[in-house]
């Protein structure tokens, strides 16, 4: 099942379950899908899995930044709001890596691409998050590539 395909019957379960938290989710995030989807090849193109796992991580960033700056301003209700979304929103992303799995990634990575230095990090950035395939976090996988790299 594809993840639109996912969205669609996640977003018609939450109907008929009359919970309005999901389906706000859910129709935002059928929105945002939609619209990458049409940004990317217009009215009809339907989106790929990949794409779909890129409109949900950013997303998911939208709710870490909002959770932030919510606490830092004694808002604990929205912030409360906002992590019910971000944790139903991490449902769709797959499985995160272990730090190990990473750092043998990015060592791959630095091999591959055959970087000596850290003004190479951008290409081994590149390859190290092709590799992952969305199962790793970026932040992560740059503070690991500056670690290693001299």
């Amino acid at each position: 099942m594809s993840l639109v395909a996912k969205i669609d019957a996640d977003l018609k379960a939450a109907m008929i379950a009359r919970e309005a938290d999901k389906l706000s989710v859910l129709r935002m995030l059928k929105s945002a899908v939609k619209y990458a989807a049409i940004e990317k090849g217009g009215a009809d193109s339907v989106p790929t899995d990949l794409e779909v796992l890129s409109v949900v991580r950013k997303e998911v960033k939208k709710r870490e930044d909002s959770i932030a700056q919510y606490t830092a301003a004694g808002r604990t209700d929205l912030a409360d709001k906002e992590k019910l979304e971000y944790d139903f929103l991490k449902t769709f992303l797959p499985a995160q890596m272990t730090p190990e799995k990473m750092e043998e990634l990015v060592k791959e990575a630095i091999v591959e691409v055959g970087a000596t230095s850290k003004a190479q990090m951008g290409s081994v950035m590149k390859a190290a998050q092709a590799k992952a395939a969305g199962q790793a976090d970026g932040k992560t996988l740059s503070q690991i590539v500056q670690r290693l790299l001299p």
